[in-house]
Parts: C-alpha cells; sequence; structure tokens
C-alpha cells in the first residue's frame, strides 16, 4: 500500500500526464474543453465514449488526433446501410495452401486495433450495430465459435447524427448501455468558429507529438482502477442509480412522471470510474460524492427509457438527471437504504 506522500506524487504525476494530453488535442480541436476532458476520462477509464452531433463539428477529427498522439493503432469505419457484420469483425475464409488442401482461416476485420472510431454509427442497421457489443464490453470477438482476444488497450469512440435526420438508426438500449459516457457536441461559437478557419486554412496545420505509448496508457489505467472509493460514496452513487427508476422509493415526481424505465447497473461503474478520474484531476486520491455529480449527466443521459409525455413536454435527459442529483441526499441511514 502506498504512504500517503507516494500517493500524492503519483496523483500529481497523472495529472501532468492528462494536462500534456489536453494541451496536444486542444493544437487541433478549438474549444470543447469539457467534450475533451470527458473522451480522455473515457480513454483512461477503459470506457467506451458516443458522441452525437450533426455533421461538421469535428467529432472524428478528435478522434484522429487521439490516435496521434497516443501512438495507437486506429482504424476508422464509416457507417452505412450496406455493412455487414463480417465487414467489423471479420470472417472465416477457405484458403488453399501449397499442397493444394483447403482450410478455413480467419481474417480479421478493422475492429482488430487499439482505436476504432465508429463514425457515424446510428447510419448502420441494428444487425452491424450489433457487432461491436461483445468486442466494446468484452474486447474479444467470437466468429465460427471461436473467441478472438483483442490487444489492449482497445476504445471504440463513436459518433452519430442526431435520430431525426433521415437515413438513421437509433442505436438500442443494449448498445447505448456500452457507452460509459454519452457526449452532445454543440455548434461552436464565433470566436472559436473564426480560430478554426485560421488553423485550417493556413499553410501549414499545427504539428502533433507524440505524448504517450501503449504501456503508459496501460499504467495509467490501472492507476485509475487503484483509488479508492469510501462506502458512502458508494452508497451514494447506487442512490442516484436508483433513483433513475420510476418505481423506487427515491425516484423524483419528475422521474415517475417522464421516465419509463432507469439505468442498469452499468451506470454504477460508470460513475465510480468517472468519480476516480475526477478525483484525481482534482489532486485528491479519493473520491467524493460531488465527483460522481459532476460525471452524472454524461453517465446516465443514455441509461433511461422516456415517455411520450417527456418528449411532448419537451423534458431532456439532462433536465432528469440533474434533478436526480438535486434530490438525491448525500446521507441516509442505513436503515432507510436497505428499505
Amino acid at each position: 500500500m502506498a504512504t500517503p506522500a507516494e500517493a500524492r506524487k503519483e496523483v500529481e504525476r497523472f495529472r501532468e500526464q492528462f494536462d500534456k494530453l489536453r494541451r496536444e488535442v486542444h493544437k487541433m480541436i478549438v474549444g470543447y474543453e469539457d467534450i475533451v476532458e470527458s473522451v480522455l476520462i473515457c480513454v483512461l477509464a477503459r470506457g467506451n465514449a458516443l458522441l452525437e452531433g450533426v455533421p461538421g463539428l469535428g467529432k472524428t477529427m478528435l478522434v484522429r488526433v487521439l490516435s496521434q498522439i497516443l501512438q495507437l493503432r486506429f482504424v476508422r469505419v464509416q457507417f452505412t446501410p450496406d455493412l455487414m457484420p463480417a465487414d467489423i469483425v471479420g470472417t472465416n475464409m477457405v484458403v488453399e495452401d501449397d499442397r493444394g488442401r483447403r482450410h478455413l482461416e480467419f481474417k480479421q476485420g478493422p475492429i482488430f486495433t487499439n482505436l476504432l472510431l465508429a463514425d457515424e454509427i446510428n447510419r448502420a442497421t441494428p444487425r452491424t450495430q450489433s457487432a461491436l457489443l461483445e468486442a466494446m464490453e468484452e474486447h474479444g470477438v467470437t466468429v465460427g465459435g471461436e473467441t478472438h482476444v483483442l490487444q489492449e488497450p482497445f476504445f471504440v469512440l463513436a459518433t452519430q447524427n442526431p435520430v431525426e435526420q433521415v437515413g438513421t438508426y437509433p442505436l438500442p438500449r443494449a448498445a447505448l448501455d456500452k457507452f460509459m459516457f454519452k457526449l452532445i457536441v454543440h455548434y461552436p461559437g464565433a470566436p472559436e468558429l473564426m480560430e478554426i478557419s485560421r488553423r485550417t486554412t493556413d499553410v501549414e496545420m499545427p504539428g502533433l507529438d507524440r505524448v504517450m505509448n501503449r504501456d503508459e496508457i496501460l499504467e495509467l489505467q490501472a492507476m485509475v482502477r487503484e483509488v479508492p472509493v469510501a462506502p458512502h460514496v458508494e452508497r451514494y452513487g447506487a442512490r442516484l442509480v436508483l433513483a433513475t427508476d420510476p418505481e423506487s422509493g427515491g425516484a423524483s415526481e419528475m422521474v415517475k412522471k417522464y421516465v419509463k424505465q432507469g439505468s442498469s447497473p452499468r451506470g454504477l461503474q460508470a460513475l465510480i470510474l468517472g468519480g476516480k478520474m475526477k478525483a484525481l484531476l482534482k489532486g485528491r486520491y479519493n473520491v467524493a460524492c460531488e465527483d460522481l455529480r459532476d460525471v452524472a449527466v454524461q453517465a446516465l443521459r443514455h441509461r433511461m427509457t422516456f415517455s411520450f409525455e417527456a418528449q411532448s413536454a419537451g423534458v431532456t435527459p439532462e433536465q432528469v438527471v440533474e434533478d436526480i442529483t438535486r434530490n438525491t441526499p448525500e446521507f441516509v441511514e442505513e436503515a432507510a437504504l436497505k428499505a
């Protein structure tokens, strides 16, 4: 077990590495400080991220920049309605050896990489979308009854267009649940647009340095998992997740009125891992309740199913999550929790 002095030193080293990553990303990405930080949190917490926004806002560029500065293998797959599952995971092919004998040989698909960009994931059919589920959860794929393990680290960073656009297939809940965070990318302001124009229309584009390699990423990922969580913080996270269920005793009136189904247990996993990252970035080696609140919107907005009344009233997932964090107390009596 590390001494307090050793823990402080490790936390400071973690923050320095994270800040180095953030500065390098912002050489190419203008603005979007919260989006960049949340994506980096997913990467170092060993999670997947879903970025939603209209085309042209730099979602794909962000992932490309990450692949360059992290020294990882990177593959971009453009999801289209005619894309098939085998186009992603690979397939068994009949090959002939030097003696004319034929046998099946597995040909790897683009998913065999470290960083997979699933671009416009909701343009593909649900059958193709589902090809990613095992890889996102188990970090492996099964083809022809044989499981192939993916090399660590492995992340899926997916982009999607708003479902109102023509030619999109909303991701099913099982697929959404595999993403640690869902991030909404909004239009940049006028100053950011002007800076984007300057950076992308000059003779030379900004150069990027490779600031972290595979072993360093794995080391930081392990450090995130080692951050301790006090029992009362863990119970608070559990109450936040239970408060998304309209049938639970801790549900607010807004949840009871507008939510049909609450978050799965993966919501708590996302809260805890995100909270560990937030604690490290604030210079602490312990998770506080405020750290869970800081990531609650990103971790829970896509893990609830809303009623027609919510849609007709214009109630957003963000409003519901904020209502939950506002109405969920940090401390309750143990007997009340069991009840």
